[in-house]
């Protein structure tokens, strides 16, 4: 059988709280660390502990990242969920095991491969504590995955070592652990296999991080200074992220003071108005929620949206409604998002696809709600948020100034012979603004979420209210200038494909699984909405586009005909809502079958 290199799923079957992400980490971090390309999913329950986790590596020396489905190797150490762990075992994969205790015969397939290893038994008389054993048991696997896949075990080793500086008795204990693996795989077993990883040079200058660190990252580069929030999964590493980067680079040198403010509010709402109450006396500020919080957070929202006051909002998306799942997957907050709060509201949205994108759209995003005074709200989802993904490296140009918007400064105010709140000066939509406290005598107004005139004076004047709504409106049209352009690729091919966020992960390999087939598509990646012109003339340019999304209802698609009022046949839904990450098998196959379905010609009937 011929050696197959870098390109394999391997998952690992554990308990929740067993000690068992760190070795997991491990592995995929190994294979980082000798130039392969991998990207990581950690399947895990909302509770604390007792209840079945996963943690799957694709390992792809192509570059894929995206999920894909099966298994090529199940590392099954949680006896509970051991029937469906092999049944998602493709033919020909490999089951490792412990069998200490042998297994059932009922769980046996003739086309997988068992590789049994007795963790337990071996264990047993190495280490006199119960404790260690059982942390142990997946170091133990670790070392003979290093064994069985030729991983490099001097870079394992070196991990252990860096894992735990500061703890030095455990590294010894920790490598022994690795040693018995390795060593068993050597001795007893068919190592290495014919499914191995070696030394790679196609990662280039990727690091690897997840977004969530990424977010926080950007905030503090973007300017941010405070950041109101309520803990909940997925988005709270975000937060997190920012108070430790905070910690480093927020704190005067000489005196020690904190230059920033984080504040654990009492719930969402509490937190966006903090936000909102920071913004409007000038700090660049920013909370980050999920869907529920999304739905509480609607009121003050719809206050920032008409009182035209800077927010910035993450929403780490995760699967609903209600409580839903909430460590499961989604994109399916893009119609609240975009309409949150009552009346006719819209919000800029931007969709990061990647942890660089997250870096940058949180200083954009900071950016935007000044310029355009008005909630900045950032799709991301778990799948983005809290795995480690490949990304180009962070960059920032220290040239680089803040874009802090239209605001008066006391010159400024002395130079005007009137100031109003909520003039279109510029033809753009966007009034002037004062900060509090910026002239003793001139610049001050009214903050309201009522009905008021240019002037900010109070009133119910239909015509004065009529005036107001069609200005945000022109603001509306001045966003769409300043969103981040789609990303489209154009072949002259009749039919297109639009993806956003993290749909943009099995894409290329989705497209590569099509071409084969004779089915070859123009792409377009929206990063951003209100969507821009290139969007709409992508569609209009083709007989039918494909849109795929994690939610049910297609809200993305829904989004674009109630904008731009495109002929619904034209869309075409392409929805996937498990709460997994879309994969690649997915998309090619309900293309393929739409192309079937409808008797669509493809490239190789065209060209015969």
């Amino acid at each position: 059988m011929d050696t197959i290199y870098n390109d394999f799923v391997i998952r690992f079957a554990n308990v929740n709280g067993s000690g068992s992400a760190s070795a997991n980490g491990m592995f995929a971090k190994a294979l980082f660390r000798m130039g392969i390309p991998v990207a990581t999913r950690n399947i895990f329950p909302s509770n604390i502990q007792g209840l079945p986790t996963w943690f799957e590596v694709r390992v792809s020396e192509q570059g894929y990242l995206g999920r894909r489905e099966g298994v090529d190797i199940m590392v099954a150490m949680n006896a509970e969920t051991l029937v469906e762990d092999v049944a998602s075992v493709k033919p020909g994969g490999y089951l490792v095991y412990d069998n200490s205790k042998p297994l059932a015969k009922t769980l046996r397939r003739d086309d997988i491969n068992e590789i049994g290893i007795p963790i337990a038994t071996l264990l047993l008389t190495e280490f006199t504590d119960p404790k260690q054993r059982s942390l142990f048991k997946n170091i133990t696997y670790l070392g003979a995955l290093a064994g069985l896949l030729n991983i490099e075990f001097e870079v394992i080793t070196g991990m252990v070592a860096t894992q735990y500086k500061g703890k030095d008795a455990l590294i010894a204990p920790n490598i022994h652990a690795l040693e018995i693996g390795r060593d068993y795989a050597y001795q007893y077993l068919s190592a290495p296999l014919p499914l191995q990883v070696r030394r790679s040079n196609s990662l280039g200058d990727k690091i690897m991080l997840d977004g969530n660190m990424a977010a926080g990252l950007g905030s503090i580069y973007g300017g941010a200074t405070v950041c109101a929030w309520y803990p909940i999964t997925p988005s709270t590493s975000v937060a997190e992220a920012f108070e430790q980067h905070a910690n480093k680079l927020r704190i005067d040198k000489a005196t020690g003071q904190k230059k920033f403010a984080i504040i654990q509010a009492e719930d969402e709402l509490a937190a966006i108005g903090i936000v909102i109450g920071a913004a409007w006396n000038g700090a660049r500020s920013f909370t980050a929620t999920s869907g529920p919080g999304v739905s509480l957070m609607s009121e003050f929202l719809g206050l920032a949206y008409f009182a035209e006051l800077p927010a910035v909002l993450w929403d780490i998306q995760r699967a609903g409604p209600s409580t839903g799942m909430p460590t499961r997957t989604q994109q399916s907050d893009v119609l609240a998002a975009a309409y949150a709060s009552h009346g006719d509201t819209k919000h800029p949205l931007l969709f990061p696809a990647d942890p660089k994108e997250c870096f940058d759209f949180a200083a954009l995003a900071l950016d935007l709600a000044d310029r355009l005074q008005t909630p900045i709200i950032v799709l991301s989802d778990l799948e983005l948020g809290m795995n480690d993904n490949l990304s180009d490296p962070l960059e920032w140009d220290d040239e680089r100034r803040y874009d802090r918007g239209k605001v008066l400064d006391a010159q400024a105010l002395d130079d005007l012979e009137v100031f109003g709140r909520y003039l279109d000066v510029d033809g753009d939509g966007i009034g002037y603004r004062t900060l509090p406290g910026t002239h003793p005598d001139k610049g001050g107004f009214f903050t309201r979420g009522t009905s008021r005139d240019e002037f900010a004076a109070y009133t119910e004047n239909p015509e004065a209210y009529q005036r107001n709504m069609e200005r945000l409106l022109k603001k509306w049209q001045t966003a769409a200038t300043l969103i981040p352009r789609a990303e489209i690729s154009q072949n002259g091919c009749n039919g297109g494909v639009l993806y956003f966020g993290t749909t943009a992960l099995p894409m290329p390999e989705a497209l590569d699984l099509l071409a084969p087939e004779g089915i070859q598509l123009d792409t377009c990646r929206v990063r951003g909405f209100p969507f821009g012109e290139e969007v709409v003339n992508f569609i209009n340019e083709h007989e039918f586009v494909f849109v795929v999304e994690q939610n049910r209802d297609g809200q993305m698609r829904k989004l674009l005909i109630n904008e731009h009022d495109f002929d619904p046949h034209k869309l075409v839904s392409i929805t996937y809502y498990a709460g997994l990450s879309i994969s690649a098998d997915f998309i090619q196959q309900s293309i393929a079958d739409y192309y079937q379905q409808h008797k669509l010609a493809r490239l190789t009937e065209v060209q015969s």
